[in-house]
């Protein structure tokens, strides 16, 4: 479910006509609903109810402090993949109590930073990983608590570039030598073993390589502490997908997500992290774009767009599909006709969508793109020199701009000129 719905045959997000904030800011721009966030974020808490747990929001999804702001508020937690996020979660006032370090590359400067700034866990990935946050640590006279990312060597059956859980990947240590990883770990200073983590990909529609996952964690939980480890926390990753169309997609609810946590891993007596941040984000936000010209070519028309590549990148990149539609409602019985929906970079990668059946559209309307929340501004660009595009939060009947727009002095200002030239 999400809060950008047709109003008196115009797209609203909340309260606010979505036209309004286009005449305002300007097209493209990534427009969020603070109702969304929050919903999404209160039903994964509440598939945990019961048990002890933390919801640490994924932030490479989105991560604008306005939105780290909002969820935390909520109770939220973050799951940070690098030094800058770890210092977008501070700077969003999240205590480092509730972020939780993940990624296979964590640099020594990264490792110090959450050190002196405070950190909930490391998760970590690699024996070489092992080694040197044991001798930061020991350097600053602290212990740390840390889990061992276990590769589970499961199939998401999810696209090849988000899987992360099978053996072939690069993520965590091999399940198999979990026992031996963890044995090293108590002999190493200033690193305190707390629990596992495993996470074996994103958008997942299927429940069952959870459960095959789940129950090698639980089979590992149990081994481990035969060997007199406390393992006190499971953290499960995140990675459940949203619906991308308005058609029969339907990817598991978080509350079947949670009654599986209860079913496999319910007896542990462990506290669950979960981390995630796509279906927290994904339907929270839309790309609103604008239309420059419709082209007609050989055997098709083609949609051109102020918004490209460098801003949604998901579709050249994944293939990915977004329902985009106008922002005006058309009407009833309107016969749709099919589009190439185009942007303006010089490359034919720069294609949302061949032959999409879209009612007929002009020079000068608007279009959104649905389920753009996740993984949309976080992976833009200033390819071509087109500025990085706004981002506008939306709380009832208010909106904001939380990034907004740069010139183009600001882009070609960055840029300094050696002393020969």
């Amino acid at each position: 479910m999400d809060h950008f719905l047709y109003r008196d045959g115009v797209l609203h997000a909340e309260d606010v006509p979505v036209a309004e904030i286009a005449a305002q800011v300007g097209t493209p721009f990534y427009l969020y609903s603070t109702a969304t966030l929050t919903r999404h974020f209160t039903l994964f808490d509440e598939a945990l109810s019961g048990m002890p747990h933390m919801v640490c929001y994924a932030m490479k999804a989105a991560s604008n402090q306005a939105i780290l702001r909002t969820l935390a508020d909520l109770g939220a937690g973050m799951d940070v993949v690098s030094g800058g996020e770890y210092a977008r979660a501070r700077a969003a006032g999240v205590p480092g109590d509730r972020i939780v370090f993940s990624g296979v590359g964590k640099t020594e400067e990264e490792m110090r930073m959450a050190l002196e700034g405070g950190i909930r866990q490391f998760n970590l990935e690699s024996e070489p990983e092992m080694e040197r946050l044991s001798r930061i640590a020991s350097s600053m006279g602290v212990e740390v608590p840390v889990t061992v990312r276990v590769n589970p060597d499961v199939d998401a059956k999810t696209h090849a570039k988000i899987a992360t859980g099978k053996s072939e990947n690069k993520f965590g240590i091999p399940i198999s030598r979990a026992k031996e990883v963890y044995a090293r770990i108590k002999d190493l200073p200033g690193l305190k073993a707390v629990g596992i983590d495993v996470h074996i990909g994103s958008q997942l529609t299927d429940l069952e390589p959870y459960r095959q996952a789940f129950l090698k964690v639980g089979e590992l939980t149990d081994a481990l502490r035969a060997e007199g480890h406390e393992i006190q926390r499971l953290d499960l990753g995140g990675g459940l997908g949203i619906p991308y169309t308005r058609s029969n997609e339907a990817p598991p609810l978080p509350s079947q997500y949670g009654d599986l946590i209860r079913e496999t891993l319910g007896d542990k007596g462990c506290e669950i992290e979960i981390e995630p941040g796509r279906l927290v984000a994904g339907n929270a936000g839309i790309m609103v774009s604008r239309v420059i010209y419709v082209k007609s070519g050989e055997g098709r028309d083609f949609l051109i767009l102020d918004g490209a590549m460098n801003d949604l990148i998901r579709p050249a990149m994944y293939d990915a599909h977004h329902d985009i539609v106008p922002v005006v409602e058309p009407a009833p019985g309107t016969e749709q006709q099919p589009y190439d929906i185009v942007g303006p970079v010089c490359e034919s990668g720069d294609t949302f969508a061949k032959q999409r059946m879209m009612p007929p559209l002009a020079e000068g309307d608007l279009v959104a793109f649905r389920s753009a929340g996740a993984y949309g501004a976080v992976m833009s660009s200033e390819y071509n020199t087109r500025p990085l595009i706004p981002e506008v939060l939306v709380k009832g009947d208010q909106f904001a701009v939380i990034r907004p727009r740069p010139s183009f002095d600001d882009i070609i200002n960055r840029d300094t000129l050696p002393s020969w030239l």
